[in-house]
Order: C-alpha cells, then sequence, then structure tokens
C-alpha cells in the first residue's frame, strides 16, 4: 500500500514560480540527490523560511563538527523515533543507511536505538538526545558529564543539543503540515 500522494496539507506554490536561486538549489538537489526533498518543497510556501531553513540545515548537518555526519543522522532518528515523525525517520532513515552502510543498523535506528550494537560514545549520544526530546527540562549536568566522561568536547555538546533541537522542530512541522516523505527514500541504500 503506498503512502498517500501529497507533499504537505497546504497549497504550495508552482515550482515554476519560484526565484531563481531556489530553482537552481532544487536543480542541484535533483542532480546530486535524484529528487527534491518535499520538506524543502513543503518550504515553498514560504520562500524567506526555505532560504533558512537550507541555510541552518547545511550548517547543522554537513559543516565541520566534532560529530560525524553520520552520528548527527543517528540523532535526527532517534529524536523522530521518540516523536513518531513519519517524514524524518523515513528520510532520515535512509541517511543512516547510507552512511553507514549497514540497512540494519538504519532500521534499529528507526525503531529502537537501544537495541543496535552501538560504541560507548554513541549510546551516550544517542540517550542524551532521547532524554532531551522526551525530558527536556530534566536534563542536568550529570548528563553533561556523562557525554565529557564518553570523550565529547563542549562544542560536541553544543552539536548534540542543536541537532536535537532542530529535529524536535521539523518533527512538529511535519506532523502540523502533514507532510510525507518523498517515496523514493523507502528503496534506497537497502
Amino acid at each position: 500500500m503506498p503512502q498517500p500522494d501529497h507533499i504537505v496539507r497546504i497549497p504550495l506554490p508552482s515550482p515554476d514560480s519560484l526565484d531563481e536561486d531556489l530553482k537552481k538549489y532544487f536543480a542541484k538537489c535533483q542532480e546530486k540527490l535524484g529528487l527534491v526533498p518535499y520538506v524543502l518543497q513543503a518550504y515553498t510556501a514560504r520562500p524567506s523560511k526555505l532560504r533558512n531553513f537550507i541555510s541552518f540545515y547545511n550548517e547543522l548537518m554537513l559543516a565541520e563538527s566534532g560529530l560525524s555526519k553520520l552520528e548527527r543522522e543517528m540523532i535526527a532518528v532517534v529524536v523522530s523515533s521518540h516523536n513518531r515523525c513519519y517524514y524524518c525517520l523515513v528520510a532520515h532513515g535512509q541517511a543512516v543507511r547510507q552512511l553507514s552502510g549497514d540497512p540494519q543498523l538504519g532500521e534499529m535506528m528507526v525503531m529502537n536505538y537501544r537495541v543496535a550494537e552501538l560504541s560507548g560514545r554513541q549510546r551516550a549520544m544517542l540517550d542524551f538526545a532521547w532524554k532531551l526530546t522526551a525530558d527536556p527540562q530534566g536534563i542536568n549536568e550529570a548528563d553533561r558529564q556523562g557525554l565529557r566522561n564518553a570523550g565529547f568536547l563542549e562544542s560536541d555538546i553544543f552539536d548534540i543539543c542543536d541537532v536535537t533541537a532542530f529535529f524536535n522542530y521539523t518533527n512538529r512541522m511535519a506532523h502540523g503540515l502533514d507532510m510525507m516523505p518523498n517515496p523514493d527514500y523507502h528503496g534506497l541504500s537497502r
């Protein structure tokens, strides 16, 4: 049974009506990824917010960090698992499969990261991200110290919090708009 065929439950502008910079960005996505992620298409409802989203996402997920790209994607999936965000579980679960080269790891991250054989560093990071999502007011110095004990620097702790917070935000946008993932993600990196 296929998923619903909408992107979001609000009207979106025609791709032809987008400003040239966004058309070029979408063309680059199509060239590099083979698709334009529906989350980007959803943000065409507010082009200035789309530009901000692109900039923030690229800085957060692709720029230099003490966290690997895989670790950042793992956080995205764990946060989305707690929040039951269909869009992000499908899209970022695929990214975990691709970056790790391990389809089973992608599925474990989506369903229950605790069953995965992870390094102590990764387990500490994901436990922290889960707690920050599930019980944000419960985070305390002992939790941050646990990350330090696992080898994370202060800048890494900032990045863990940043990625966790961002995906809590995007999960809520996806839920609120009934955002669907690109169907292509389902079959990739398996």
